[in-house]
């Protein structure tokens, strides 16, 4: 049963189009992943569905609540992470989440074992009277995570949850949005860059480019696609059309200096596939990313920034009013 829909979901700031015409249906309990670099139009799109950006066409709902028609009703559903730190630094870490819980109304009589419960989800249950101002960046992100739960939302909205994360502290924020999910039977939809980390937590990937969707599948579905092994190779003068007729090559081109060549089975036929190559000085064999799938989708890296889209919603939204104004 889908959980989210959108039909037709478009955003424009002017002659800007942040968000073009996406359909989507996420299903309850998935973690769905929303993939593209900055300026894509992943924030846009997570900011149309949590209400935050009005949409300028097309419909959108969560758990049956249209988010244009019914916005307070979709704020109840929803708990949000936002990209930039949004904690009262001056409150303990059980305070904050004290006046969130008051905030969405969850009873006194309930209150204090479900604020419990989320400390010890996040493994904050021994800091909790310590003040946020004091935690590592890893902790306030885990505060914010548990306090997106605190009020059992059908949706958790995760806006590139790791970022400016040292690698150790990012690995640890996985693993708990995956405890979350698990333990609170929430769905999540994410946005991220970092399409190897999304590979370990999302059953779904859909990757934006230029404000569509351009792809969507599972992470293995969508490496598979590419069609084989990518075999790399530094070569001097390399005869690219000769390395194309070959019947197990599905796909070769140059990249800052280096061949990269999709072919099939390549532990058979590697041999065959040098001996047509001279003046070889490296050779790298592995298994397609999904980075390398939107390479071969976009023809760009997406590591690759724009100022659109980057920063918060607020900074995007006056953004692209400026540029189309």
């Amino acid at each position: 049963m889908a959980i989210i829909k959108t039909l037709a979901l478009t955003k424009n700031y002017g002659k800007i189009e942040a968000v073009r015409s996406i359909d989507l249906n996420i299903e309850k309990g998935e973690i769905f992943g929303l993939l593209g670099p900055n300026g894509a139009g992943k924030t846009t799109t997570i900011g149309m569905l949590c209400t935050i950006v009005r949409p300028t066409s097309g419909s959108a709902s969560i758990a049956g609540c249209d988010v244009i028609k019914e916005p307070a009703r979709v704020r109840r559903k929803v708990g949000i992470v936002f990209q930039d730190p949004t904690l009262d630094t001056v409150l303990t870490g059980r305070e904050n989440l004290e006046l969130h819980a008051r905030l969405y109304g969850i009873p006194a009589a309930i209150r204090g074992k479900r604020i419990m419960e989320m400390l010890e989800l996040v493994d904050l249950q021994n800091r909790s009277n310590d003040l946020a101002r004091t935690y590592s960046g890893g902790m306030r992100r885990r505060l914010e995570l548990a306090r997106g739960l605190l009020h059992r939302p059908a949706v958790l909205f995760l806006d590139e949850p790791t970022l400016g994360l040292d690698p150790q502290t990012r690995a640890r924020i996985w693993e708990y949005i995956k405890k979350m999910a698990q333990t609170e039977g929430t769905t999540v939809v994410l946005t991220t860059h970092y399409m190897e980390e999304a590979q370990q937590v999302c059953g779904r990937v859909g990757i934006i480019d230029h404000g569509r969707i351009i792809e969507l599948n599972s992470p293995d579905a969508l490496k598979e696609s590419m069609g084989g092994d990518m075999v790399v190779i530094k070569v001097k003068e390399p005869k690219l059309e000769e390395i194309r007729a070959l019947p197990y090559v599905s796909e070769v081109r140059e990249n800052d200096g280096l061949v990269e060549i999709i072919m099939k089975q390549s532990h058979l036929h590697l041999p065959d596939l040098l001996a047509h190559i001279r003046n070889v000085e490296s050779v790298e064999i592995r298994i397609p990313t999904l980075n390398d799938v939107f390479i071969k989708l976009t023809g760009r890296d997406i590591r690759e920034d724009s100022v659109e889209d980057s920063g918060s919603w607020v900074d995007t939204v006056a953004r692209y009013r400026q540029r189309g104004s």
